[in-house]
């Protein structure tokens, strides 16, 4: 492989390692950031998780008569409780259950072996007072490119992945290192991928 080629591959496995990282810190509450929540990314993961074993699509497996993997069944009324009211947590039967100290009455029950997690709760929490915006899967959705985070160092950039890898630097109040040579960066790459350093050809 030659070594423009091997620096094409060292910067695409960049990207992923990028992309990983970014879906990771995506399942922390959004508040910190003043980012709204995504309810693709943050919120049916954790209905998919936790509670569609008991309210998904399975007919037979549903309890309660609830649904949570649709619109429809997640904000309708049963018995007069709203699952979920949009802007108001504090009246949504979901938070209730989520939040309720009570075995007979929480949610997930004890016995199902899943707990929310605080960050969870907080997530489900946030999303139902922003408005409980509800999206479909992402794979039926056209793909868009994401907007460009703002960046203190704006000569910094050399293509859009450096405006992301640069707003998180400049959030952790760091600083990208300079450049390495061609020599350098070849060396890298070969090593990580072979094992071995470069040969002269």
């Amino acid at each position: 492989m030659s070594s423009f080629g091997l620096l094409r591959l060292a910067a695409f496995s960049t990207s992923l390692v990028l992309g990983a990282t970014a879906s990771s810190s995506a399942r922390s509450p959004a508040a910190s950031t003043g980012v709204k929540v995504d309810f693709d990314r943050q919120i049916r993961p954790i209905f998919s998780e936790n509670c569609y074993q008991c309210h998904g699509p399975d007919e037979k497996a549903r309890k309660a008569k609830l649904r949570l993997d649709t619109k429809e069944g997640a904000f309708r009324a049963l018995d007069g409780k709203t699952v979920i009211v949009p802007r108001r947590s504090a009246e949504s039967e979901l938070i209730k259950r989520i939040t309720s100290q009570d075995p007979e009455e929480a949610m997930p029950p004890p016995k199902s072996n899943h707990k929310l997690t605080v960050n969870q709760i907080e997530l489900l929490r946030q999303w139902i007072d922003e408005g409980a915006n509800w999206t479909r899967h992402w794979a039926f959705n056209a793909i868009q490119d994401p907007a460009l985070p703002k960046v203190k160092n704006s000569r910094w950039p050399a293509n859009e992945i450096d405006h992301f890898v640069l707003a998180r630097l400049e959030h952790e109040a760091l600083s990208p290192s300079p450049e390495a040579d061609r020599q350098r960066l070849i060396r890298r790459v070969t090593l990580d991928l072979t094992g071995l350093p470069p040969t002269p050809n």
